[in-house]
């Protein structure tokens, strides 16, 4: 003889009752989303933080923006000083901020490219700090 079927608050009840995902297991937190930026001259996608961020401010003027708030309209680099010359040397970047880059502002970015450390240089400087300690 099969047993009676249970009723529909029962029903609800042991189903309240079962874990949900089959497992048993809890999930962890959701992962935190990170935007994705792209340098506009070899075209790496990488983290927001992890490009340098150059905005038109609304006099014309380009700037470095290192909170990556200014208004204006904003183009990404990365670190590697092949993508620094390039975007000085032509017009890529000033085609991605729609204006036009004069010589003084060329330098000024040329001098802040000079101080930004490459990837390839920090895993060069960690390795060696390792070798000495």
């Amino acid at each position: 003889m099969t047993s009676p079927s249970p009723s529909p608050s029962q029903a609800r009840a042991q189903a309240a009752a079962k874990p949900k995902g089959g497992s048993g297991t809890k999930k962890g937190p959701r992962p935190k989303h990170v935007p994705q930026r792209m340098c506009v001259v070899c075209r790496d996608h990488a983290a927001k933080r992890a490009l340098t961020r150059l905005v038109r401010v609304g006099d014309g003027q380009v700037e470095v923006d290192p909170s990556g708030r200014k208004n204006g309209r904003g183009a990404y680099l990365c670190a590697r000083p092949e993508c620094w010359e390039r975007a000085l040397k032509g017009e890529l970047l000033a085609k991605a901020l729609n204006t036009t880059l004069p010589t003084a502002v060329r330098d000024h970015l040329r001098d802040h490219a000079a101080t930004l450390a490459t990837p390839e240089g920090a895993a060069a400087e960690a390795a060696a700090a390792k070798e000495n300690a």
